[in-house]
């Protein structure tokens, strides 16, 4: 292979040392730094197929691996359309920056579309050395990232419910089902019985607990869920959902959210539908992003405290980096924050 990579007269590349060992290009940067978690057998085989190749990092590429690039990557794995839709994000890396400017790091985003595509940004970022550290954004079930970012050498923080089983730390508010648990409950003392829930994407962990609060508050009160319709937080989606409920016969009093963008896309739906929010319609919001105080009627929503989580985030994002920062504190759980969108059940 040696000869072959002479005889071409091309100096052999870190992805050229990679194949003949069978690993990744993380894990041979890994192998010639020390840092990770490869086994002897492993290492000894990377450094045997440099050897045969001829190839060793040059000095240069050794120094930019090892210095702090004072960078951290944010990683959204959401459609572009979704993710400009949803003012969500903005608010996340709001509180985010709002820690790293003022020690000069800077946020690298990257969006992608896939869980492949992802682990592969996330082997790249970490062989060039790009970034110190990652948050980890939509906690899912059966996460595969946490131990493949351990793996890599690069620190990372989780943003769910913390969860000390965690192989990175996770940061966000407890109890991520009392919000919509409140949300049920103030709507049943209004006198709802008919009660939606358009939700997320069913594979994300809070999709899943925010669930199971909605159905077990109702259930608690005798009743059953109208419905409960997954979405992908898309406009469109949130659209052709609320328009499904308020098609369907006996339709539902009240509808609630997974985020405020598709709660103001379903009060639009009903008042084109002719219908008065929250007279015919009580909608509830889940986020509390500023948009939803300047609607009218002004939305009642979940405050997750999404700016303060980012800032959290960033902090212990940088305290795994070895800067000296104070603990961000977050309220408990999430709380419902009721304005103009719900009233008294039609009669």
């Amino acid at each position: 292979m040696s000869v072959s990579t002479e005889r071409a007269g091309r100096r052999p590349t870190i992805k050229a040392v990679a194949a003949a060992a069978g690993v990744s290009t993380a894990a041979v940067s890994q192998a010639f730094n020390n840092k990770g978690r490869l086994s002897e057998a492993t290492r000894r085989r990377i450094l045997d197929a440099a050897l045969e190749l001829g190839w060793s990092p040059s000095a240069s590429a050794a120094a930019l691996r090892n210095a702090r690039t004072r960078s951290l990557a944010l990683v959204v794995r959401r459609p572009t359309d979704v993710l400009g839709s949803d003012p969500h994000f903005s608010e996340l890396i709001t509180g985010i920056e709002g820690e790293l400017a003022p020690r000069g790091y800077g946020l690298l985003l990257h969006l992608v579309s896939g869980h492949r595509e992802e682990n592969a940004l996330y082997e790249r970022l970490a062989a060039e050395g790009r970034v110190d550290g990652a948050v980890l954004t939509d906690a899912r079930d059966d996460d595969a990232r946490p131990a493949l970012l351990a793996r890599l050498g690069l620190p990372a923080v989780l943003l769910g419910a913390p969860d000390g089983t965690a192989v990175v730390p996770r940061v966000g508010l407890r109890d991520q089902g009392a919000g919509i648990a409140e949300a049920v409950a103030h709507l049943l003392g209004l006198g709802h019985r008919r009660v939606a829930y358009v939700s997320g994407p069913p594979e994300l962990q809070h999709t899943r607990v925010r669930r199971a609060a909605f159905e077990g508050a109702l259930r608690e009160a005798g009743l059953r869920p109208f419905a409960v319709l997954p979405t992908d937080f898309s406009e469109r989606r949130a659209v052709g959902a609320t328009e499904a409920l308020l098609d369907a016969a006996g339709r539902p009093t009240a509808i609630v959210y997974a985020n405020d963008s598709m709660a103001v896309c379903g009060i639009g739906t009903a008042q084109r539908a002719g219908l008065a929010v929250p007279r015919d319609l009580s909608v509830v919001g889940y986020d509390n992003l500023p948009l939803g105080s300047w609607l009218h009627p002004r939305l009642t929503t979940v405050d997750q405290q999404v700016q303060r989580v980012g800032a959290a985030a960033a902090r212990m994002l940088l305290a795994l980096c070895g800067e000296e920062v104070e603990d961000a504190a977050l309220a408990e759980r999430p709380r419902l924050v009721v304005r103009e969108s719900t009233g008294p059940a039609p009669a």
